[in-house]
Formats: C-alpha cells, sequence, structure tokens
C-alpha cells in the first residue's frame, strides 16, 4: 500500500483537473452511503467523527475518517484531521493512504468552483470570501480555474488570518484586501464565498446583489449556520447532493418555515453535470449553493491522486 503524505497528496490536485475529475464522477456516478456521523465527549468540548465510504464497482473504494474537535483552537491545533484509505473494489486489497486534510479541502474548494461554472455569471471577476482558513484560503485560487475573478475581499473573525490570507493572496496575482465594512464588501461582490464553521448567520440576505452567487460551503450539520433565511428567498437554489437537506442547518430551518419550499426540484450537482437542471437563467438572476460534501468527491480525488502515481485499475 502506497503511503502519500500532505505534499504528494496537494501536488496531484490542480484544480483544473481536479475539477474536471469531479464532474466526471457527478456524470458517471458512485455508490454513497450515508454518512456516519458520531459524537465524541472531551474534557472540555464535543468533537464529531464523520466515516464516508464511497465506491465504483469493478474500479475503486474508497473511506475516509474526519475528525472534527472545535475546541483544539485553544490548544493551537487544527480542528479537523482526517485519513483516506483507498481499495480496490474489486478485491478490497489496500491501494493508498493518502492525507484526508488535503483531499477534504481542495475537493471542496473544487466542488465550490465546479457548482460556480454553472451558477455564477460568466463574468463574475468580484469575490466576498467570508473564511479564511484551511478551505477558505483555497477557493480563490480554484474559482479562478472556471471564472475571471480577479479581486478578493477577505473577512475571518480573526483579523489576523485575514491579512495572513490577504497577503497569499497577492503573491499569487489577486488583487486582494481584507473586507473591512463586509455588508458593503457583500453588496459590490460578484460572488460570496462563505467557508466557516459559523453556527450563527454571518451573511445577511439584504447585503447580496441582483446577479450575485452565495456559496454556502462551511457549515455541514444542523447545528451550523453561515446564511439568514433572506439569503434564501427569491433566488435560484441549489445544493451539492440531496442529503444537504438532512445535514445543512441552512436549509433546514428555512425549510419547516416554508421561507423556500419543493426541495426536491432543486438542482443538484449531479443535474447540472448531466445537463438534467439548468443552473443561471440570466445575469439578474441572484443564485444560492449549498454544500455538506459528498464522499463522491473524496473518492474523485483519491482517484486522481493514485493514478498520478500509478497505473489505474
Amino acid at each position: 500500500m502506497k503511503i502519500l503524505d500532505s505534499t504528494t497528496t496537494r501536488d496531484a490536485l490542480a484544480f483544473p483537473e481536479l475539477i474536471a475529475a469531479l464532474r466526471a464522477m457527478f456524470i458517471e456516478g458512485c455508490q454513497v452511503p450515508l454518512r456516519h456521523n458520531h459524537k465524541i465527549a472531551t474534557a472540555s468540548d464535543e468533537g464529531t467523527v464523520l466515516i464516508m465510504p464511497a465506491w465504483q464497482e469493478g474500479r475503486y473504494l474508497g473511506i475516509k475518517t474526519v475528525n472534527v474537535f472545535p475546541g483544539n483552537a485553544a490548544l493551537g491545533l487544527p480542528g479537523l484531521h482526517s485519513t483516506y484509505v483507498l481499495y480496490d473494489a474489486r478485491t478490497g486489497a489496500p491501494l493508498a493512504q493518502l492525507d484526508g486534510n488535503e483531499i477534504t479541502s481542495r475537493r471542496t474548494a473544487a466542488a465550490s468552483a465546479l457548482a460556480a461554472s454553472f451558477l455564477a455569471r460568466k463574468d463574475a471577476s468580484r469575490m466576498t470570501l467570508l473564511g479564511a482558513g484551511r478551505v477558505g484560503s483555497l477557493v480563490p485560487e480554484a474559482y479562478r480555474a472556471v471564472l475571471p475573478i480577479r479581486e478578493v475581499d477577505v473577512w475571518d473573525a480573526n483579523a489576523d488570518a485575514s491579512a495572513r490570507l490577504v497577503a497569499r493572496l497577492i503573491e499569487t496575482g489577486f488583487d486582494a484586501r481584507v473586507a473591512a465594512d463586509l455588508p458593503n464588501s457583500v453588496a459590490r461582490a460578484d460572488v460570496v464565498s462563505c467557508a466557516t464553521l459559523a453556527t450563527e448567520p454571518v451573511i445577511r440576505g439584504e447585503w447580496l446583489s441582483p446577479g450575485s452567487h452565495l456559496d454556502l460551503i462551511g457549515s455541514f450539520t444542523p447545528a451550523m449556520r453561515e446564511a439568514d433565511d433572506t439569503c434564501l428567498t427569491n433566488a435560484h437554489l441549489a445544493v451539492d447532493t440531496q442529503e444537504a437537506f438532512q445535514k445543512s442547518g441552512d436549509l433546514l430551518g428555512p425549510l419547516q418555515r416554508d421561507v423556500v419550499t419543493s426541495p426536491e426540484s432543486w438542482p443538484t450537482l449531479e443535474t447540472l453535470c448531466r445537463g438534467q437542471s439548468l443552473g443561471r437563467a440570466n445575469d439578474s438572476e441572484r443564485t444560492v449553493f449549498k454544500a455538506v460534501g459528498t464522499a463522491l468527491e473524496d473518492l474523485a480525488a483519491a482517484a486522481l491522486v493514485f493514478e498520478r502515481y500509478s497505473a489505474p485499475i
């Protein structure tokens, strides 16, 4: 079994290739059972363990484990640790162990960009990014693979994190700045991307402009929420998978309150990639994409990494 560390995993996941691999996997499809979700009590907080399997018959089987411990911030440690193991789906033999953090963060940003390729205006060039963590820091680069994003305003609850990310974005060619006035920044943005671990809304619908695209990729449990109800009203809504309706705090409340309705008709990444649903209808339409992540994306990313260093099976 190959052991592929974080650098090796990251180097094989350039965003143009990863976005293409995700699109191909959504078109081809694979088996994705509902993820396991378990709570782990700690001395000062509560952790979450996610177990996410997926497979394509005759090809690859993958299992990702994710440990999310928000209290780690007080210890100076990352709040998320993840490992991915890839197997031969024909025999169950292990093929590779990969860095799950790189798989998760890069596929999350790539799926966000894939959705934006259908839902954002084709001329979108201004982004407001909420969240300067592992995933948020990758979003501008991922979007640049599908849209002409040039300007990026960064907001994070940690001002130092915002400043550090702005410096890195400038080094890679973006016109980046700290969002000193978040409502004003959002109002001027073509794309607003939220990659936080918020449990209360950090984005307000009244700030969003006609024609903008709102990307919600940070929250992934019913207790987490990044957007208020008005973000969803009078917008073209899409999700990564139907599992979002069971897992997302951004959707559960609005659906229960009938703020939004008919979730069965909302586009998913599968229907968008297969041409079975419409993306953006016109340049004045406001769009929203909500993702909770799917093991399909992890499998596509892991296979891409494995095949970079080995012959495909």
